[in-house]
């Protein structure tokens, strides 16, 4: 049987002209899906749609607005894009769970305390064991704004990582984490994150990557 592989662009936190360009079809034209890890523009993301024509899947970060208004009207989400928070999404055979925001620190909107977001991964506990029944895995990939707690985060107070994520992964061992909110200043010598069974990708601002259902590190 043959291996599952999509072809995966990454965005999150910055937008970037090499993106948002009349090229972008013949620079992506492989791309099988676009995963948003949030703090991006609502334009930005439907051009990122309207362009390559493939499902976009996005996760708020806390910059987002609550809603964008353009010339088009306001908008509470980029149209056509579909929003992962909270929800098990199923893509050629792999399985997508996302959450949106980022650890509370102001009066901002997409923040939420440690204890609140345990309680959003708790209360998917009955889905993931339905989907290690029926598929054989728990997930395959984790859609997140903010990183796991010590696992690529900061120890700044706007920048920790969940602790629930943490936990999530420890336990329940997706194959993948992407996720955002932390600016890479020095992607030369940036690698992703090997945390137990899980390869975890920052976004920011974006990367192409081919993800299968293999060995995560084959």
């Amino acid at each position: 049987m043959s291996m599952k592989t999509l072809k995966i662009l990454l965005l999150s936190d910055q937008v970037l002209n090499r993106i948002y360009s009349q090229n972008i079809k013949s620079r992506f034209s492989d791309v099988n899906l676009v995963i948003s890890c949030g703090d991006l523009p609502y334009y930005y993301l439907e051009y990122v749609l309207d362009n390559l024509g493939v499902p976009l899947f996005f996760v708020h970060g806390n910059h987002d607005p609550e809603v964008e208004i353009s010339s088009q009207g306001e908008k509470s989400y980029p149209w056509g894009a579909r929003n992962m928070h909270r929800k098990f999404r199923m893509m050629d055979g792999f399985i997508f769970l996302g959450f949106e925001g980022s650890v509370h620190y102001s009066d901002a909107r997409y923040q939420y305390p440690q204890w609140e977001v345990w309680l959003q991964v708790v209360g998917k506990i009955p889905r993931l064991l339905w989907n290690k029944l029926v598929h054989g895995r728990y997930l395959d990939v984790l859609i997140t704004h903010s990183p796991a707690f010590q696992v690529g985060d900061n120890s700044d107070p706007a920048h920790v990582g969940f602790k629930a994520y943490r936990w999530l992964i420890q336990t329940f061992k997706p194959r993948y984490h992407f996720h955002g909110h932390i600016h890479i200043y020095d992607h030369i010598n940036f690698s992703p994150i090997q945390f137990k069974e899980t390869i975890v990708v920052n976004a920011c601002p974006y990367r192409v990557l081919d993800i299968t259902q293999g060995d995560p590190q084959g």
